[in-house]
């Protein structure tokens, strides 16, 4: 499944109100954000990645793993507290890491925030 342009953060400031409102977990590769917005009509991503992760082809190639794993598991992100914003912020270690990995923190983080539903 590919992460529709819906879905999409675009404005600065939906950015800013999920990093400075919300709740936030870091991990070793990534730092995640979200703030329940009752006001959406379903939940919005974005991705934060700095110059200093490394140069255009390295910062591509983050992006698109993580749009591949919040297009897996945006389906499974609890709605009881409304919508919500998700902010992940990739850290300088993120490179190194693998899509396997980088699944695994980003799923860590999540349930650490409680943006899941639970498993039953």
């Amino acid at each position: 499944m590919r992460l529709t342009r819906k879905y999409s953060m675009t404005r600065h400031g939906e950015f800013a109100q999920a990093r400075k409102l919300g709740g936030s977990k870091s991990g070793n590769y990534l730092v995640v954000s979200t703030l329940p917005e009752s006001s959406l009509p379903h939940h919005k991503a974005g991705i934060i990645i700095t110059r200093k992760i490394g140069n255009a082809v390295t910062r591509n190639r983050l992006r698109r793993r993580i749009h591949n794993i919040l297009a897996k598991h945006i389906e499974e992100i609890d709605c009881s507290q409304g919508k919500r914003y998700v902010v992940t912020i990739l850290r300088w270690r993120a490179p190194q890491a693998t899509s396997e990995e980088l699944e695994k923190d980003w799923l860590k983080q999540a349930r650490r925030l409680g943006m899941l539903k639970p498993t039953t």
